[in-house]
């Protein structure tokens, strides 16, 4: 058992320097403690299952491959390109957040634009493509994103909603109160991200 943490700690330190990642990053990545990974590189505990799992997807390897001992020749061959060293994996995401985004603004203009030919001047369809066009950006980025990004794409999300409801019952008498529920919602977002974020030391 001890042989068998010592493999391990080894290969998870060199494949972690290998793919350009500090103990903290791959904590962040395997939702674990810079602690986490530093006991596993010390060969005090081995990682569970699912975590072999995980970090054999981000290095590229198999678990196998994790569990057992090999020379330094085979390390170069199974050295994994990091993602950040793709140079368009970036601007491609960032070209199809901006591309989502405004498509939507598009859309929206599209649609103001035909009502007006037929003397209906819609101008609501503006402030509902807000809460449209960041429910996009959220979605992105709950598949690439980081969360702080989230935490902002939806807040916007929920008080453009809100201001679209209100503007479209202009004339009813405390249509303002809307805006309160907005409140707790405002409240429960960020404590719902920030429970996701909550790094398990083991």
């Amino acid at each position: 058992m001890t042989e068998l943490k010592t493999v391990v700690a080894r290969n998870i330190a060199t494949l972690r320097v290998a793919a350009h990642l500090t103990q903290f990053e791959l904590g962040e990545k395997l939702s674990y403690s810079d602690k986490a990974v530093s006991r596993w590189e010390r060969g005090e505990a081995i990682p569970d299952a699912y975590v072999l799992l995980e970090m054999a997807d981000i290095f590229g390897v198999t678990v196998d491959f994790i569990l057992h001992e090999h020379t330094e020749e085979e390390f170069v061959k199974e050295e994994p390109v990091p993602e950040e060293e793709h140079p368009h994996t970036k601007t491609n995401r960032r070209l199809v957040n901006w591309v989502s985004f405004l498509g939507v603004w598009a859309l929206s203009l599209l649609i103001f634009v035909t009502m007006s030919i037929f003397g209906n001047y819609f101008w609501l369809i503006f402030i509902y493509a807000i809460p449209t066009s960041f429910t996009v950006l959220f979605i992105l980025n709950c598949v690439w994103g980081k969360r702080w990004l989230g935490v902002i794409y939806l807040s916007v999300t929920v008080w453009g909603i809100l201001a679209s409801f209100h503007l479209s019952l202009l004339g009813q008498p405390n249509a303002w109160m809307l805006y309160l529920i907005g409140i707790p919602a405002q409240i429960i977002v960020p404590i719902a991200f920030s429970i996701g974020r909550k790094k398990r030391s083991k």
